[in-house]
């Protein structure tokens, strides 16, 4: 699942203009014999703790929202019934094109949902047909666009453990809070830190501030990472939260009056 390309791949190729920024968010219990939860003991050392923290990500099963720059987003990942959905929405601005977009993930077919607001939005190749409407994804003409199906095997919509991996100073700095510096020229597997960014950061890259949050049972609930100003883009935190851990439901399939067969422009818009 990648957050970055749908954001801002889907909405750039869109728009004709420059990209925006990412990021999400999501937490739970397992249940112990006696009907308590459990709580595991969180290794002392922080860097493990933060790497403990990923593991339960894994199991696919939890909820998500993020946020950053003009993005937010929100969603779920089911894998027991092999489903995943995504909510965004990009502003903007009062001058551009705002976007909203709705992915849908059921085992081996997807769908999509696309609406342009703004000033411009009629420039939009498709705009209009697209409006209201899901549209479903043809496999034979999406086998080259990742972003149009869902890998059961990389189901963490930010890649935080390829984060936490690229952590190079980390202190505990409360119940549960952690907070350091990553490298992320060393961020391989995260969406949350694409190489755009990375490249763009330059020297600032090998030391970005980070803050996590882990709930009673060690698990991530929260990664931010603080990106220091570079090129055209302002200083700002990148956010991805986890929660209901185990306990989401599965995807469900969109109304079939509101599906039609997939546009040419929506697989140009996702190639990009």
């Amino acid at each position: 699942m990648n957050i970055r390309r749908w954001s801002v791949g889907v909405l750039a190729a869109a728009l004709f203009v420059p990209g925006v920024a990412a990021c999400a968010s999501a937490e739970d219990a397992e249940p112990a014999a006696d009907g308590k939860s459990a709580a595991p003991a969180v290794p002392a050392d922080p860097k493990e703790a933060l790497l403990a923290s990923t593991k339960e990500i894994s199991k696919g099963n939890f909820a998500f929202t993020m946020g950053g720059g003009e993005l937010t987003g929100s969603g779920k990942v089911h894998a027991p019934s092999k489903s995943a959905e995504m909510k965004m929405a990009a502003d903007g601005g009062s001058d551009g094109i705002s976007m909203d977009m709705h992915l849908v993930f059921i085992d081996t077919e997807s769908w999509v949902k696309l609406e342009f607001t703004g000033p411009m939005a009629d420039a939009v190749p498709g705009a209009k047909a697209m409006k209201g409407k899901y549209q479903h994804v043809d496999r034979t003409k999406a086998q080259d666009i990742e972003d149009l199906k869902f890998d059961l095997a990389d189901v963490d919509p930010a890649g935080s453990e390829a984060l936490v991996k690229s952590v190079t100073e980390v202190r505990k700095t409360g119940e549960g809070a952690y907070a350091g510096t990553l490298d992320a020229t060393k961020t391989t597997g995260s969406d949350l830190l694409d190489a755009t960014t990375v490249t763009g950061l330059a020297d600032k890259a090998s030391a970005v501030p980070f803050t996590a949050k882990l709930d009673a049972q060690g698990r991530l609930v929260e990664f931010a990472v603080q990106l220091p100003a570079f090129g055209d883009s302002k200083a700002q935190n990148v956010t991805v939260t986890y929660a209901d851990y185990g306990a989401v439901t599965a995807v469900q399939q969109p109304p079939a009056d509101q599906v039609v067969e997939a546009s040419d422009q929506v697989y140009e818009m996702f190639k990009s």
